[in-house]
This record gives structure tokens, sequence and C-alpha cells, in this order.
């Protein structure tokens, strides 16, 4: 960086100059740091013709007219003239007047005729050897850029003052080209309309329109003949990183523990920076930021924590900061990964899931862990941390709690070892061990019948490959067994596909025909029971607590055929108890329901007759009273959406004989 420094201050010691200098960077390389460390102070320290230099810096950074950079350069300018204020400056080592303190300074002072009951000492404002004006953030302005080089290349051209203009310019051109888009692109179709070109064939339309804008709007073009013109020389920066980085550590330096680590781990930092494919290094500042809090409460709530573990989160801070603050994703991509195991079982799934999630994940992964191995490498309380900017303190326990138990993977269970590893990293003297472990699990029950499902894959495998003295017929037996034991605590699994979708083996599925068809009928099994205990705990607030019955009733059952699992004498009961009104709101939300998931339903129909019947059985003979006749008109609602049923899934030539014989 040295010849870098050299370089510009040969062009601010040149005699004569008639251009300005560029120097080009991405956004958070440090650029602005460079110029306010290592340029400036060098520039304000020559002496030129027994003239000391000024530098003049101004960010353009939201400028949205060109007067506003003359109110700058004048405030600027003005400051350093005005005795008492660099007196008070000079006393208290003060470079730069902060811009809110700017606003409130009283503007008469700077704005007057005189100063100080001074008058202004205009050769101030001709004397131009001894300036040296800075335009940083050229790409954030609000301003035409066109317009801004212009206006600089007043001072440029015809004062020959020294100008160093600091810039992105690959954001520059993509701000050049995407600027007014809509409205470009309205006029250049008028235009291809205009000339009979919109309807030829010759090329795609979209072709068309982007040739026409380029034609018509070429700002690059103009950009490029103005700084051929302004620029004598453009500087490309690009810091080396390592030494920065050092000096980012700095700031760390009152936390003894914490600097030590971060020194100690300098190559992990540097590596996942570099991986990164940034040379932002305002995200690195940030993503340090976030891993001392990160250290200090791992530190205060769980010392002695697994080293390998704490270098681990550091890359991961690291790489999920620059993740989600580069643009690079969208923050959803991480928000539904709940924890370490089910990230590890996405990237040891072989099969594709619902959207590209696993496939960036797995990117992700052999990119920054490329070369570093470490069983645990997603903290959800971090990603929390950076994507939403609060510590969730639940999170950090439930995440530190599973470290503490699991971290060492000889403590984890064999089956977790299966589902959530590459089997091939278990060694060979504990790979024995770790089948001897699982087959107990699976006699026992005591796994969940979808895991119990996916280990057979596994161990469908392992029989194949002959690691295992288990031939399929014994493995079936087994497995089966274990299913029909686990099966009684289970719950039901809503999302078998995606379940079945983590299995990492691909070669085995005309093995699992049976273990899935099994699995089917048990899940089917508990579905049942799901339900059943549902429905009795829905309906039973009939008839004392009707309200929470219906909030219930709309949110869960509307689409589930609930009557299937609830006795139609109970039924009964519990609606003829019912206040009339509340039967007749039973009855349309019923008929509304038939309406709107007639197929769905369809499976509760036989209850529903049933329910008819008994009602008809209950009032057949009564005397006429309000609740007979409400009962009445429930039967009959029913029997219209049994008609529905009917004469809704009957062939169409047994329907036409039906409404025939009616």
């Amino acid at each position: 960086m040295e010849d870098l420094v050299e370089s510009i201050l040969d062009y601010v010691r040149s005699d004569y100059t008639d251009y300005a200098i560029m120097l080009n960077g991405e956004w958070g390389s440090g650029k602005t740091h460079f110029w306010n460390h290592k340029i400036k102070n060098k520039i304000e320290s020559m002496q030129l013709n027994g003239k000391k230099f000024t530098t003049i810096y101004m960010s353009l950074y939201g400028i949205s007219n060109l007067e506003d950079i003359s109110k700058k350069i004048f405030i600027e300018t003005t400051q350093l003239m005005d005795k008492n204020l660099r007196k008070y400056m000079n006393a208290n080592e003060i470079a730069n007047i902060p811009e809110y303190a700017k606003t409130g300074i009283d503007m008469a002072n700077f704005f007057g005729v005189s100063q100080n009951g001074e008058r202004l000492d205009y050769s101030e404002f001709f004397a131009t050897d001894d300036k040296v004006l800075c335009f940083d953030d050229l790409e954030r302005a609000n301003v035409d850029v066109i317009d801004i080089l212009g206006y600089i290349n007043n001072f440029v051209e015809h004062d020959h003052i020294k100008t160093i203009i600091i810039c992105n310019e690959k954001e520059l051109s993509t701000k050049l080209k995407s600027s007014n888009l809509e409205m470009k692109t309205f006029i250049a179709t008028y235009l291809l309309d205009k000339q009979g070109d919109l309807d030829k064939n010759d090329k795609p339309m979209v072709e068309k329109i982007r040739d026409k804008i380029e034609y018509v709007f070429d700002k690059a073009n103009d950009y490029e003949r103005i700084k051929e013109k302004l620029i004598g020389e453009t500087f490309e920066y690009a810091p080396k990183f390592d030494y920065i980085i050092n000096g980012i550590l700095m700031r760390y330096e009152s936390n003894p523990d914490l600097i030590r680590f971060l020194r100690e781990n300098t190559g992990l930092i540097i590596s996942t920076f570099h991986k990164s494919g940034t040379r932002n290094l305002r995200i690195l500042k940030h993503a340090l930021n976030d891993f001392k809090k990160i250290y200090e409460m791992v530190n205060k709530s769980y010392p002695n924590t697994n080293h390998r573990v704490m270098q681990t989160m550091l890359i991961f801070t690291i790489a999920i900061s620059f993740e989600i603050k580069a643009g690079k994703i969208t923050k959803d991509k991480f928000i539904n990964i709940k924890d370490n195991e089910e990230y590890k079982s996405i990237l040891v799934s072989s099969r594709v899931l619902m959207d590209n999630r696993q496939f960036y994940i797995r990117e992700f992964d052999s990119n920054y862990y490329y070369n570093f191995k470490a069983e645990y490498r997603f903290f959800k309380f971090i990603e929390y941390y950076v994507r939403t900017r609060i510590f969730d303190m639940k999170i950090f326990k439930d995440n530190m709690e599973t470290i503490r138990n699991t971290v060492d993977t000889e403590n984890l269970p064999g089956y977790k070892r299966l589902l959530t590893e590459e089997y091939w990293k278990i060694s060979d003297d504990q790979f024995d061990g770790v089948i001897n472990e699982v087959i107990e699990d699976v006699k026992s029950g005591k796994l969940k019948l979808i895991d119990i499902v996916k280990l057979f894959a596994y161990f469908s495998y392992f029989s194949r490959k002959n690691l295992i003295n288990y031939d399929l017929k014994t493995l079936k037996t087994i497995f089966f067994n274990g299913m029909n034991i686990s099966s009684l605590s289970s719950e039901y699994c809503d999302n078998v596909e995606e379940e079945l979708g983590k299995i990492a083996i691909e070669e085995v599925e005309e093995d699992m025909e049976d273990i899935i068809k099994h699995f089917n009928n048990l899940n089917d099994q508990l579905l049942d029971k799901m339900y059943k205990e549902k429905a009795e705990d829905i309906f039973k607030c009939i008839p004392m607590k009707m309200e929470q019955f219906y909030e219930r009733f709309d949110k869960e059952c509307m689409d589930v055929p609930i009557f299937k699992y609830y006795d139609a004498y109970q039924m009964f009961q519990r609606i003829s108890c019912a206040s009339n009104e509340d039967i007749i709101i039973i009855k349309e939300k019923l008929a509304n329901r038939a309406n709107k998931y007639t197929k769905e339903i369809e499976p509760e129909m036989k209850n529903i007759k049933l329910l008819k019947q008994v009602i008809d059985d209950y009032i057949k003979g009564k005397d006429t009273t309000i609740k007979i006749v409400m009962l009445k008109e429930f039967s009959k609602e029913l029997g219209y959406i049994l008609d529905k049923y009917k004469m809704s899934f009957l062939p169409k030539k047994e329907t036409e004989e039906v409404e025939t014989q009616e």
C-alpha cells in the first residue's frame, strides 16, 4: 500500500495538473479509512513552495443537488479561517468538525460578512495551489453522476485544484444503467413502435428494448467520455487484508481473553473473510463485534466450552454475517432450520427438497467449512442474532445445552450418529458398538416411528455391503416388531415425504417397500388416534362451551372428517342439549362445510347417516315443540348433505338412473 500512497502524493506534489485522480474499490473495503489514516495526514504535513496543504473532504452520500456541494465546500473552507474555532480544535486535537456540530454552529458566523468582528480574508478564497479536494461516495449521490463530474471539472480544469475522487466504479456502472428504467423502457418501446420495428421478429423483444435504451440513453458512454477528460489516473484500492484485519483486532485489546482467542485464530478469520467472496471490511467489523458478545455470553454462562466449538462459532458468525448482510441471500434460507441436527440432515440428504434450500446449504457448508472438521456447525442463536439483532436467551441456552451434551460424538446416541452424520465418519472400532446400540433401541421401540423407518434404509445398505451380520429377512422382523411397539407411543407424522427425503442412502429403495407399507398403516392408525382425541376434546364443548366449540371447529375441523371419529349417539345427546339457536348454527355450519369441502369430509358420511337415524328415532311420535322442530330441520339438513354425496360420487350412468327413478 505504500506504493499507492506515494503515487497519490506524487500527484499532489506536481507543479501543474489539469486532471483529477480516482481511487476505485469495493464498498466496505476501507477506502475512506485509507484516506483518513494514510493519505490526509501525509498531505497536510507536506510543504510546497513554502505553503502547507489543506485537505477538504466531502462525502457525496445523499447529496441531492449541486448547491449542496458548494455549501459543503464553503463550510469546510471557512471553518479553517475562524481563528477561535481553529484555536479550539487545535487545543482539543480535533481534526474535523462532526457533521452534527456543523448544524449547531451559528451559520451567520460562516455566511455573514465578517467573522469574530473581523473582515474575511478574501485572499484565502483565491488561493487554490494549497488545497486538495477529496470527493467520496460518488456512486451514492442522488445527483446525476455526469453533472457531478462536470461540476468537479470546473475546479480541476480551470483552477487546477488537486482533486481526488473515491468511488466504487462497479456500483457506479450499475447505477448508470438502471436509473429511471421504467421511463427508459416506455420511451424505447414508443420509438420502436414509431419506427415500425416493434412487431418484427428479427430478435427477441427484450433484446430490442435493451439495445434501444443503450442507443438513446447511453449514460455509460457519457461517463467514459467525461472520465477520460477529467480523470488522469485511476488507482485500484486492493489492500492487504491480513494487515488491516490485525488492525481491526486491536479494538478488542481491553478484553485479554477475547483478543488472545482472536489472535490465535487470525488465520480462520482471514480464511473465512476470503471465502465470503467480498472485500467488505465493514461487514467483517460488524461480525467480529457480534462475536464479541457471543464470546462473552458463552464464557459467562458456559465456561470451559470446547475450543473447537468456539472456533466453529467464530467461523459461523462471520460466514452468516456475510451471507445475509452482503445481499447474497434472502434471510429465509436459514430461518426454518431449527437446530444443528436438522442442518446436518439436510447436508446428508440425497433427495431434492421442495425448494433449492438444500443446495444452498450444501454450498454454504462446503465453502466455509472446507478443510475444517466440526460436528456442530450450525448455531441457531447466532443465526437469529445476526438476522434479527435480538440475542434470544432461550435459544442460546437450548443450543448450549445440546452442545454440552453432544459435542463429544462418542456420547451421541448411535441412532442420531447414523441419521445426522455420514456413516463413514464412524471409526471401525466404534461401528459394531453403534450397530448393536441401534438394534437394541429399535427392539425396545423407544425411537420415533419415522426414525425406525429411516434407520432401516441404513441397515439394509449395511447388510448388502456385508458390514453387519444380519440378513434382510432378520432385519425386517426386528424392525417390524420395533415399529409395532413404537407406534404405541409415537405421534402421527404429517411430513413423511420430507422425512424420507433425508435418507442419505439411495441403493435400497426395493428393500424399503414392505417397511414403508407397514409404516403407512401404522401412521394411518396414529392419524385416527389423533383425530379421535381431537374429536373428543372439541365436541365435549357442546353444549356448555359453545363459543370455544365454534372457534375450534372453524379452525381445525372444516376440511377434516371429524364426525367419523365421534360416537353418533353421544353426538345426538350433546346436540339435543344445546339451545335452539345453537342447533341452527351447527346445522348451517355443516351445510356450508359440505358445500365447500365435499370430497375432504366424505369419510364421515357413514356416521352422519347414523346421526340422522338417531335423531329421527328420537323425534318420532314426540309432541311438537320448538326443540323438536329444530331437530327435524337439523335431520332434514343432514338428509340434504347425504343426498349430495349420493349424487356427487355415483358414476354418471347411475346418477341418471337415480334421477329417472325419482
